[in-house]
């Protein structure tokens, strides 16, 4: 019989699993906190990270339905994440959501701008997870 620990992290693990883990990295802390924020409030489990280095540990270990990912990042760029994290889990999708559009797009499976109303990046962000899930 599971003792009542057992029972709470088994409907803890049961909560988080029904909510799509997204990476999202971002080196702008602001940004990265609000974007965080604005995807837990639209049904999404978030691990935020501003480094690409720590993002590719997580990567990893990380059972994640998409990674979000700012295309100027401090010391690298979207692209080049996108490219590295394909050679990890080639299956899981990377969206680069920037302001600043990259002249190439290799690893990247959609780009989306800044300046995209909210509702269009949540269909779109939507529809790669179901995708990704299916």
């Amino acid at each position: 019989m599971p003792t009542p620990y057992e029972n709470l992290l088994r409907k803890t693990r049961l909560v988080v699993a029904a909510k799509p883990l997204i990476l999202c990295v971002e080196d702008d802390e602001l940004y990265l906190s609000l974007r965080k924020g604005f995807l837990e409030q639209n049904g999404y489990n978030v691990i935020g990270v501003t480094m690409a280095a720590d993002a590719l540990k997580i990567l990893q270990d990380t059972p994640v339905c998409a990674v979000i990912a700012d295309h100027m990042l401090q010391g690298t760029i979207g692209t080049e994440l996108a490219k590295q994290m394909k050679k990890i889990k080639p299956d899981v999708p990377v969206i680069v959501f920037s302001g600043a559009t990259p002249t190439k797009l290799d690893g990247v499976d959609i780009y989306v701008n800044k300046n995209e109303p909210t509702t269009e990046f949540l269909r779109i962000l939507r529809e790669v997870v179901e995708r990704y899930r299916s």
